[in-house]
């Protein structure tokens, strides 16, 4: 017969230890080998669905389960464990953000009102956010997360009892495993369809990990023991599998990230079996696998491996923004890491101490109570009492005040729509006559522009989000340019709007490519772009300036393929404004106004360059055609 066992589970805090640090580890240092060290999340989420599957079913007795009074008794016990340690976090970040100003107060009212509902994740899908995107800083991003496990923790507790009507519990774990499928099915559609955002945030598509630790915890695994489980061999076995479950994460955690279903939910899954394994590894009956996993370290980072979230993400877009500015999706210094994580471990031991324990201990009420009480004693006491009422209201007061002065949107975004309202205002309006370049007037910037190389007419702009931030400043320098230019392209979006243009006779006599800010690039697209332009034709290529790894190589090839053609020259972007990055947004990548004037001078440069070296080349075709007409002379004499 089966014996219940107490609900005591070794191991767990040593693996939220490990999948914490996964996601720290992918956040603070991208250049390292965890490439998708966001699967740490669903190591979280298979381990809170066994665990809260477990309690519920071994604190509430199938009568009970569901009753009120079980219901209001999890939820409370579920907000003494959460809420104080996120509000906490939410106040004193968006306090800190307001006193830093720029990019990391934007939609900073929507992020609070997504936490504060429990419904981040899908308050980010309405307004359009891209998790995977490199836009401007986020500040709570990594909320997504909590707001999908609480969601869990509001609805499974009225579901679980209407599973429990299923008689047969082989029944019950073949229903949540069909659901686990059915949510990874939806996951893989998602991403398949271009949709990964969706597919990654939504509580629907991202479920599987909790269902699969549900159906591990209807098993009755660390409740129930059997006698054949405490035989050497199953608990050899059941080693051999925490093993190959730890395996399972690591290889997950190192596979490269990719936009579709090999990674969602291919690698998302492989992290969540493993999981699996760990689990059943650590709370297997008389297995020593947990105590081995719970090692003092990993057990002390996976007691405080929630406060080490909440913070790590919010702390590390904080020190980006004051130390360094950009976005933590294009550049993370090594110096803000560092900076980030000891102010991460800080900040939730510190937590975890004075506020998530003493409330978990006492419950909310009981702590205010106890915090009035300070007041009235010893000195030291109402110094305490008085910082942390002084340090809550400040904190309150400060994310109001944050949310009421955020901005609208990002200074990218801001630079990216005024290129925009220029395109078409030029198609709308005459086009102004040149004028002398914006940054003659400022400190360190270059003497006005002399007359431009050509007033445009004969010009066609093809590029990314940068060139739209530039355009402005190029259609003033330019008055007749063309300029087609959409955030995120690629050089192979490039490759078919070169060749559609050829075919339909709309190339003109120079053809300007920036489009290197996006990705790598190839010679094959490169080539693909030359062989579409008439050789009698000038192609410009702008190089590339953001806080992006691929950028010194696509600046090379662009150099050495402009090295090899004639006709074929460098727009010096990078080197035009690395001196003035002030002159960027806060993202360093897209100019403002004084910024894309330098845009402007680098094209202005590559046109003159061009022309030299055609007038070059034309007399060295003279001179070749003048030596070949001698020697024929020559023959000819000789012959005579």
């Amino acid at each position: 017969m089966p014996s219940l066992r107490p609900a005591r589970y070794p191991g767990l805090d040593g693996l939220r230890a490990i999948a914490v640090a996964l996601v720290v580890i992918y956040h603070l240092f991208p250049g390292s080998p965890l490439r998708s060290g966001f699967v740490g999340v669903d190591v979280f989420f298979v381990v809170s669905g066994f665990l809260i599957t477990s309690l519920l079913l071994q604190s509430s007795p199938a009568g009970r389960l569901g009753s009120r009074a079980s219901l209001v008794d999890f939820w409370t016990r579920r907000a003494r464990r959460l809420l104080p340690a996120l509000g906490l976090v939410v106040t004193t970040c968006a306090t800190a953000a307001w006193f830093i100003g720029g990019d990391v107060l934007v939609d900073l009212g929507r992020q609070v009102l997504g936490a504060a509902t429990f419904s981040y994740n899908w308050v980010s899908l309405t307004s359009g956010a891209d998790y995977f995107a490199a836009t401007s800083p986020e500040l709570f991003r990594n909320l997504w997360s909590l707001a999908v496990e609480e969601q869990f923790y509001v609805l499974w507790p009225l579901l679980l009892p209407l599973l429990l009507m299923v008689r047969r519990s082989g029944a019950r774990i073949a229903l949540a495993l069909v659901a686990a499928a059915g949510s990874a099915w939806w996951m893989a559609q998602l991403a398949a369809a271009g949709d990964v955002t969706r597919g990654y945030y939504g509580t629907d598509s991202h479920a599987f990990g909790i269902l699969l630790g549900i159906a591990l915890a209807i098993t009755g695994l660390g409740r129930i023991e059997h006698e054949w489980m405490l035989r050497p061999a199953a608990r050899r076995s059941a080693a051999v599998l925490g093993v190959a479950g730890l395996a399972a994460i690591a290889t997950s955690a190192l596979l490269p990230e990719t936009p579709d279903a090999a990674t969602f939910p291919g690698s998302l899954l492989l992290a969540s079996l493993g999981t699996i394994g760990v689990v059943v590894a650590s709370v297997w009956p008389q297995a020593r696998f947990g105590i081995r996993l719970d090692i003092a370290p990993l057990r002390w980072i996976g007691d405080r491996s929630y406060g080490i979230y909440l913070w790590h993400w919010p702390v590390l877009v904080l020190v980006v923004a004051a130390t360094s500015g950009g976005s933590v999706d294009l550049r993370v210094p090594p110096t803000a890491a560092a900076v980030t994580l000891v102010l991460t471990l800080v900040l939730a031991a510190l937590s975890y101490r004075f506020i998530e324990m003493p409330i978990r201990r006492r419950g909310l009420r009981a702590s205010i109570r106890s915090l009035v009480r300070a007041f009235g004693g010893r000195p030291a006491r109402r110094f305490a009492a008085l910082t942390i009422s002084s340090v809550i209201i400040l904190s309150i007061a400060g994310t109001v005040v944050s949310i009421t002065t955020a901005p609208a949107e990002s200074s990218a975004a801001a630079t990216i729509r005024a290129g925009q309202r220029a395109l078409e205002q030029a198609t709308a309006t005459p086009s102004p006559a040149p004028t002398e370049s914006l940054t003659g007037g400022l400190p360190g910037a270059p003497s006005p522009t002399p007359a431009p190389s050509s007033d445009g007419s004969d010009m066609i702009a093809i590029g990314d989000s940068v060139m739209l931030a530039s355009a402005p400043a190029l259609l003033a320098r330019f008055p007749g340019i063309a300029v087609d230019a959409e955030v995120s392209r690629s050089m192979w979006t490039g490759t078919e709007i070169v060749s559609a243009l050829a075919s339909g006779g709309d190339l003109r006599e120079t053809v300007v490519v920036g489009l290197g800010t996006n990705g790598a690039i190839d010679d094959e697209a490169l080539d693909q772009i030359a062989a579409s332009i008439s050789p009698r034709r000038d192609l410009i290529l702008v190089n590339a300036y953001a806080p992006r790894d691929w950028i010194p190589g696509v600046n090379e090839q662009l150099a050495a393929f402009a090295a090899a053609h004639v006709g074929v020259v460098v727009a010096d972007w990078s080197a035009a404004i690395a001196p003035r990055p002030d002159l960027l947004a806060e993202d360093l990548v897209h100019p403002g106004d004084a910024g894309g004037e330098l845009f402007a001078d680098a094209v202005d440069q590559a046109i003159r360059d061009v022309t030299v070296e055609r007038q070059e080349a034309r007399k060295r075709e003279k001179a070749a055609a003048s030596l070949l007409e001698e020697a024929r002379d020559a023959l000819r004499q000789l012959a005579g």
